[in-house]
């Protein structure tokens, strides 16, 4: 099949499991979130195997321990897929909420009701577990979505993808509801991001080139992040024990992630009490240190910079 008639059909179908989902209950929903976790539980030992094989071809290209660390899913990252995916499902339904409701002056009564958007395409690199967040989060909101995971992610995303499959089967919903790109090739990002009859708003998650890109060839509304910067704060009247704790752990659980501690900032009163502690903490990890001229003096390596 041509990739534009590919992604037409991709389109067609997100868009009428689209409007099946205008219909479907809260329940059958979460009934569709429970056997998509067990389908992914019962499909483990293939998952795994997909990732390991993204884990080999990622090696041969080259890339680096943060990436590959990104990638890699074990029993404990299978098994914070599926808590994500119950979370989700104990989450109320969102849909018809109603809020801030009023009377005009003529007796009318106005206020805003919660609707699904409609269809949804998300492209997102490197960590597999996004393909289940993503997909869960829209069937509870209503939404059909097209996924788009990186080139790097793929056998783990296709996997993951086909459980979800099966478990919409399951419980006899839609399994359009959630399609996943079967291709790694870029042309076919270029295509869906010019979708505007079918998909109603992409969200992309990943780096800053990425989202650049898509900012300049989206011909469809956007919801972007821009750069950050993953701070922790240390307050002077802090437990230290707890603080210490919780610095080390925000920089060290995973290297890797997104929401990594990138920078420690220290209440001055505290400057004698924790930072000479925190320094040795965290070089004993392996973790680079940047220091300020105040920090470097009070772990005494000011005259070695």
């Amino acid at each position: 099949m041509k990739l534009s008639e590919y992604m037409l059909s991709l389109g067609e179908k997100a868009r009428a499991a689209s409007n099946e989902l205008l219909k479907t209950t809260s329940n059958e929903k979460n009934l569709a979130l429970s056997a998509i976790s067990d389908s992914i539980f019962e499909n483990k030992s293939e998952i795994m195997k997909a990732n390991n094989k993204d884990l080999i071809e990622g090696e041969k290209k080259g890339l680096d321990a943060a990436l590959l660390d990104r990638l890699r899913l074990t029993d404990t990252g299978i098994e914070m897929i599926l808590q994500g995916l119950n979370q989700v499902l104990a989450l109320p339904d969102p849909i018809g909420n109603l809020e801030q409701l009023s009377y005009r002056p003529n007796g009318l009564q106005v206020g805003k009701m919660r609707v699904p958007i409609g269809v949804i395409g998300i492209i997102y690199e490197s960590r597999p577990n996004v393909t289940v967040d993503a997909a869960a989060l829209c069937l509870k909101s209503g939404n059909s979505v097209i996924l788009r995971g990186g080139s790097e992610a793929f056998h783990s995303n296709r996997s993951l993808a086909q459980s979800i499959s099966q478990g919409l089967k399951k419980t006899g919903q839609n399994q359009s509801s959630v399609q996943f790109i079967e291709s790694t090739d870029r042309k076919y990002v270029k295509e869906l991001v010019s979708m505007k009859d079918f998909i109603d708003v992409l969200v992309p998650r990943g780096g800053k080139s990425l989202i650049e890109l898509l900012s300049k060839e989206a011909k469809i509304p956007l919801i972007k992040h821009l750069d950050g910067n993953c701070h922790v704060y240390i307050h002077s009247d802090a437990d230290l024990s707890k603080a210490k704790k919780i610095a080390i752990n925000a920089k060290t659980q995973r290297f890797g992630v997104c929401n990594a501690m990138e920078t420690l900032l220290v209440d001055i009163a505290l400057k004698e009490k924790i930072v000479s502690q925190l320094a040795e903490s965290f070089l004993a990890e392996g973790v680079e240190l940047r220091l300020c001229e105040g920090s470097l003096e009070i772990v005494g390596l000011k005259d070695n910079v």
